[in-house]
């Protein structure tokens, strides 16, 4: 994947070889669209359905925007629920209710992480329709969807698009797989009711009104949460920085621009870990994602720490938000 990734976001020879097969996928991708919603009915869900997705491989930011979005609505008013595919978990049945004490293992780390910073009912599966009924079957008070990701699960209806871009990788090449990092093309996002930019920069030329800033500061010891240090505190000092998230080098560059000396450890997303990924030679800081730390409480030892981020998004968006799904639901 790494090496993959350094030819998804930049010119070479690997592209142009496979650029047929990119085609290939972007067309069949417009096609599935096509022909789910011309066969979409609102009969299947009964209540309004926010997708929070992008149209490129890796993290743009989507979960934070999600527990920002989850958050948001239940200080409105709204008993929201999260639908996810529960990507690394490894369940045998499907839909299933993720619960504070669920092992990430089984239902995925990012289902996991949002019902632990929200409190609102998360459910996961392949099949996003049937995880939702169950939800709604379930918790009769659910008058609101969220989607983690799911801009292509063209099976399940949705009011209202939230598109999310990387603010420094953009699009890449702006091929689709496997020639380039995109699931379907840019033009995919003038459809979308919202393009949010995560950590834009101050030149940003992306076609989008709004962005979202990651805020953390203080880290969380893993094995004793109410043991806690600013970010400041570790300034100097050389320390491991573990990701398996799909864009690591943002969060090494979160810690590295904080003043930390980095032992970079970068691992697939939703990698499983294990003990012997921690195995090494310096007993130094270990300094993870919160996505990483629901994997590994168990693994931890008292130099395990991890940097929860909120996301932050301006009123204007909160305003244009509700103004956005009033028009799609009539309410």
């Amino acid at each position: 994947m790494k090496r993959l990734d350094h030819y998804w976001y930049s010119s070479g020879p690997i592209s142009f070889a496979l650029w047929p097969l990119s085609w290939v996928y972007c067309g069949a991708s417009k096609f599935r669209s096509r022909l789910h919603k011309a066969s979409q009915g609102r009969t299947l869900v009964k209540v309004p359905i926010v997708v929070v997705g992008n149209i490129t491989v890796g993290g743009t930011g989507k979960t934070p925007m999600v527990i920002w979005l989850a958050n948001f609505l239940k200080a409105y008013g709204y008993k929201p629920g999260v639908v996810s595919r529960g990507y690394g978990g490894k369940s045998t049945h499907w839909p299933q209710r993720v619960s504070h004490n669920s092992n990430a293992g089984i239902v995925g780390d990012e289902p996991l992480l949002i019902v632990q910073r929200t409190g609102c009912p998360v459910y996961v599966g392949p099949h996003r329709v049937k995880a939702i009924n169950q939800m709604l079957k379930e918790n009769g008070e659910i008058n609101i969807i969220i989607s983690d990701d799911g801009l292509q699960h063209y099976k399940m209806p949705r009011d209202v698009e939230i598109a999310m871009v990387d603010g420094h990788r953009r699009f890449g090449n702006q091929l689709c797989l496997p020639a380039g990092p995109l699931r379907e093309s840019v033009g995919r996002l003038k459809k979308v009711d919202f393009q949010i930019v995560t950590e834009a920069e101050a030149d940003d030329d992306i076609d989008a009104s709004y962005s979202m800033r990651l805020e953390g500061n203080e880290l969380v010891n893993l094995r004793n949460a109410k043991k806690r240090k600013l970010l400041s505190e570790f300034k100097g000092q050389s320390v491991h920085a573990v990701a398996g998230i799909g864009n690591p080098m943002r969060f090494f560059t979160k810690l590295s621009t904080s003043g930390l000396k980095l032992i970079m450890h970068a691992f697939p997303d939703h990698h499983r870990f294990q003990a012997q990924d921690f195995r090494y030679e310096q007993h130094l800081p270990i300094i993870m994602t919160e996505k990483d730390a629901v994997k590994c409480k168990h693994l931890a030892t008292d130099n395990f720490w991890y940097l929860p981020v909120k996301a932050r998004l301006g009123h204007e968006f909160a305003g244009a938000f509700i103004k956005k799904l009033r028009e799609k639901t009539g309410g």
